[in-house]
């Protein structure tokens, strides 16, 4: 009978190498559906250890297979996501970025580096469980239309049949030693906003002579957020006022190339809509149209609306989850699982967790007294990476316990 003493001793055995593997690709971060090195090291490590492993999946995709006794009894999918950030790290370490301008700063490298450790663990012992282990490093998680959806389309969830889906990703604000899990509903759709408008420029003291587009466009904007207001409620999370579903539009880009007395011909926007509902994303688009076609007609100009579907909710199987928090506790005790809050941001694992049985959990990375508190997608980002002894060990153990469901 395997126990989570054993699993830990092995994560503790194999702890040095992960940190190895998380170094060097931490060391030689590569864009999203560019991980072509990052890929071939990933092969080099499974060929090693003699996992079985098909590569070139979406270009640099590798599934790889360990099967237990009675493989087709049950299939639980890890998932790995491979691709780096166009950022230029700031820290001062020895794994420091040589990539310039391209930096691990969103910790992929440790979700590499971890499953890479748990598929380690699990080959070891193989021979005493049952079932079937497939693992998914996927490329592009970072951008539309994400590495996962691409993988799902090119069969990653058939052959074998996948039952479950498990993925973990860095959450630097919380301590190493804790991980956290949210059933049910977790993380936002995430729609990209391309807009731009079409008016007459001229002279700015012409007026006559045009039609404004940044006035339409400072329309557009104000009354998107009139029709949509929303507030923040005790989580942080913002919700549409009238029927309180998370619900937020922002718009980050105005761009409009004139000068002080020079009116530009069109203004482009670009801006992002996130919800946890996918009824009323769908309705929003429209509504989202039928605003700036309004206003633009009111104003006698054009507009080209580009909305570009993005990733899905994520959904935690809430019974799924709920199994996955009880093996954490079993692991590392009460103290150290935490219940997540909703969260606005997007991933693309959603796209999984839409089509089988998921469990998204965060892993903690942070460690204040060691000064190890930058966030995500920042130039100075990093991991205590005593978290990475955790990750391995943790899991392997809700693999091996969600392969006995």
């Amino acid at each position: 009978m395997i126990t989570a003493d054993y699993i830990k001793k092995l994560a503790k055995h194999y702890f040095n190498e992960v940190v190895s593997y998380r170094r060097h690709l931490h060391s030689h971060p590569e864009l999203s559906f560019k991980e072509f090195e990052t890929s071939s090291y990933v092969s080099s490590v499974l060929t090693r250890y003699k996992i079985p492993h098909t590569t070139g999946l979406v270009g640099t995709g590798i599934i790889a297979i360990i099967q237990g006794r009675n493989p087709q009894s049950r299939t639980v999918m890890l998932r790995a996501d491979m691709d780096a950030l166009p950022i230029q790290e700031e820290n001062n370490v020895v794994y420091k970025s040589k990539n310039p301008g391209v930096m691990h700063a969103c910790g992929h490298d440790v979700h590499t580096a971890s499953v890479l450790g748990t598929a380690v663990i699990l080959n070891d012992i193989k021979a005493e469980f049952e079932g079937t282990i497939k693992i998914m490093f996927q490329p592009g998680e970072e951008v539309l239309p994400g590495g996962s959806s691409l993988m799902i389309k090119a069969g990653a969830l058939t052959d074998p049949q996948v039952d479950i889906a498990l993925a973990q990703h860095v959450f630097p604000s919380m301590e190493t030693g804790k991980v956290g899990f949210r059933s049910g509903m977790y993380m936002a759709s995430t729609d990209e906003l391309h807009i731009t408008i079409k008016g007459k420029g001229g002279h700015a003291a012409m007026a006559d002579d045009y039609l404004n587009p940044l006035v339409v466009a400072a329309h557009v904007i104000t009354s998107i957020e009139e029709q949509f207001p929303f507030s923040t409620d005790d989580e942080g999370v913002a919700r549409n006022i009238h029927n309180q579903i998370p619900t937020l539009i922002a718009f980050g880009k105005i761009e409009g190339k004139g000068a002080t007395n020079v009116i530009p011909d069109t203004v482009y926007l670009a801006g992002t809509f996130r919800t946890m509902d996918e009824a009323w994303r769908l309705e929003v688009k429209q509504k989202i149209k039928t605003i700036i076609l309004t206003v633009c007609e009111k104003y006698g100009v054009e507009a080209e609306i580009n909305i570009i579907d993005g990733y899905p909710c994520l959904v935690n199987n809430e019974a799924l989850t709920q199994s996955c928090r009880a093996a954490a506790i079993e692991f590392l005790g009460e103290a150290c699982v935490d219940e997540l809050p909703l969260r606005m941001t997007a991933e693309d694992f959603a796209y999984v967790s839409q089509v089988v049985p998921s469990c998204f959990y965060r892993l903690g990375t942070g460690n204040r007294q060691k000064g190890i508190v930058s966030g995500v997608h920042t130039s100075t980002f990093d991991i205590d990476e005593n978290s990475l002894e955790i990750s391995t060990g943790l899991m392997a153990w809700l693999t091996l316990k969600n392969l006995k469901s």
